[in-house]
């Protein structure tokens, strides 16, 4: 009796953890979207669940669409000259910007490539993500090409740790960011399946 208890148990765990994480996640993107509907008057706000996640779609669109012209890109050089003034807007500004134009641009393998590192010593592999190859000092003052790499933590992705690790130390991995991610977050639970075949056992020793 005991073991089927148990079995019903994790049975019903599997089902409901990885639900209820989900339905978290949402209801939170979905408040923090809602947040815009603060840009209308309280007397003309509605009251639909939701609706904020269609205007906050409708407000990137617009001022994406706004950006790329010619009037636009003028009125962001100008807001970005202003704060490039303020001491402390400017390095938040200035850092987020960069990481932004890194990330969603075309060329950029940030993010997009999951590599195997020894980390945070020889003989211990961890998985991480490619970020970029760092360029100046960083890379002047080391023996070999070096590339940035993000090492997440365990089961939060969102921190983690940037090494810096030669490029012949680094093997890629074919698997996706996607499956990368999820081998993380499920604290090595969850693995990819195989892109390769396994190689062959040795030979028995005579």
């Amino acid at each position: 009796m005991t073991l089927l208890l148990r079995r019903w148990l994790i049975a019903g765990l599997l089902v409901w953890l990885p639900l209820g994480v989900t339905l978290l996640v949402i209801r939170f993107v979905v408040g923090l979207l809602d947040t815009s509907l603060l840009l209308i008057p309280p007397a003309f706000r509605p009251e639909i669940p939701g609706l904020g996640v269609l205007l906050s779609i409708v407000l990137v669109l617009g001022t994406g669409a706004i950006a790329a012209n010619y009037v636009g890109k003028r009125f962001v050089l100008w807001t970005e000259a202003l704060f490039a003034r303020i001491p402390l807007v400017r390095t938040v500004y200035g850092g987020m910007k960069k990481l932004a134009e890194t990330i969603f641009s075309d060329q950029s393998v940030s993010f997009r490539q999951p590599i195997l590192i020894e980390y945070p010593r020889k003989g211990i592999w961890s998985v991480a993500f490619l970020t970029g190859s760092p360029i100046g000092e960083v890379q002047d003052k080391t023996a070999d090409h070096v590339l940035t790499c993000f090492v997440p933590t365990t089961p939060n992705p969102t921190s983690g740790f940037i090494v810096l690790v030669p490029e012949k130390d680094v093997i890629r991995l074919k698997m996706s960011v996607e499956e990368a991610m999820r081998l993380v977050i499920s604290l090595g639970v969850v693995t990819p399946e195989r892109t390769d075949p396994p190689a062959d056992p040795p030979p028995p020793t005579p």
